[in-house]
């Protein structure tokens, strides 16, 4: 089968390779469609990050090169020996989480935060740039018939967003500032939309994902027209309660603690691929709390919910679909030159 595998910094290639085969307690599933996430372009660009390279992966047992993918949607062709869940014919999303099982996070129940965690498409396992991917039933969520294929590529990236909100401070009628209307910054917007933010500032500086935003309901601020800090705390009354970081980009990370009023909070939702100083009595001096999250855990069945009353709608968010083979010039090099992109997704029929 065709698959795109991770070799190294800049290095993508489109390969051929066996087809995976379900193990005990595995489902083999034919992708349909599998999104490019923020996570792929930064091991594309300054990798390797969550890829293991030189030493295996301490639960796949794998190492570069890996095939890579984590947001994919696909219909279950194959079951192996004792699958008790899932049936031939069904219409399923995965929840791309290695965890150990046995460390002190995973014995809380906070999977996403395993000594050992890695994500199905970074540290090996298969991935969703390919025909087939044999994964564990229990990463194997199904989707209503309701649901399309495309729409199923957005649950994983739409379970950061909602992870995010849920782990806030939010409460019905706060108001919240979103730093970058990328994909997950976009994602972000609908999940505070559902849980009842009554103000949603995004900043951002494309054109295209200002649109975006604005078509998502939010209010949108660019930091070319804009004092954004003074801006938010002008129309605010003193300050965002809760600020939403989702560039990665140092300066901003200042501008999100800055935007926040007296006790506010800020949510860390990017990956940085470099420090970010700031300064301490911005956070002290106004008893402001700073919270990071990586990933998600126990959120896949409430994405799935609101996207059938019509959140994360992949009507408004997807901006391209492309082939397998056009991924590397039409996939990851558009996302880097064309800020005009926001979700591109990929299907590896031909």
């Amino acid at each position: 089968m065709k698959a795109l595998r991770w070799h190294g910094l800049k290095d993508l290639r489109l390969e051929t390779i066996e087809q995976p085969e379900p193990r005990k307690g595995q489902v083999k599933i034919r992708v349909e469609w599998c999104g490019i996430c923020g996570s792929d372009l930064h091991e594309y660009v300054a990798g390797p990050i969550f890829i293991p390279e030189g030493t295996a992966h301490p639960l796949t047992g794998e190492k570069a090169p890996i095939v890579m993918g984590h947001e994919f949607s696909g219909q279950v062709v194959e079951i192996g020996e004792g699958v008790q869940n899932i049936k031939v014919g069904d219409r399923v999303v995965v929840e791309p989480v290695f965890a150990c099982g046995t460390c002190a996070a995973c014995n809380q129940g906070k999977y996403n935060l395993c000594s050992k965690m890695g994500f199905l498409g970074l540290a090996g396992g298969g991935g969703g740039f390919s025909e087939y991917v044999a994964c564990d039933e229990h990463m194997v969520h199904k989707i209503p018939d309701s649901l399309s294929y495309e729409q199923g590529a957005l649950v994983e990236p739409s379970a950061v967003a909602l992870y995010a909100v849920r782990s806030s401070q939010l409460k019905a009628g706060d108001k919240a500032v979103v730093f970058g209307a990328g994909p997950i910054g976009l994602l972000v917007i609908e999940a505070l939309k559902a849980a009842g933010a009554a103000e949603i500032y995004a900043v951002e500086l494309s054109p295209e994902r200002k649109s975006k935003a604005a078509e998502l309901g939010a209010i949108v601020l660019d930091p070319q027209e804009y004092d954004v800090v003074q801006e938010i705390h002008n129309r605010t009354n003193g300050g965002a309660d809760i600020a939403f970081e989702v560039t990665g980009v140092p300066p901003v990370l200042t501008q999100a603690i800055e935007s926040t009023k007296i006790a506010g909070q800020i949510m860390i939702v990017s990956i940085f691929e470099r420090e970010a100083s700031i300064k301490p009595n911005n956070i002290v001096m106004k008893e402001r709390s700073m919270t990071g999250i990586i990933g998600y855990r126990d959120v896949f069945p409430a994405v799935i919910s609101l996207m059938e009353k019509g959140f994360f709608p992949a009507d408004k968010l997807v901006t391209q679909r492309i082939k397998l083979d056009e991924i590397v010039d039409h996939g990851f090099e558009a996302l880097l030159k064309e800020k005009n992109q926001v979700k591109i997704l990929v299907s590896p029929k031909a």
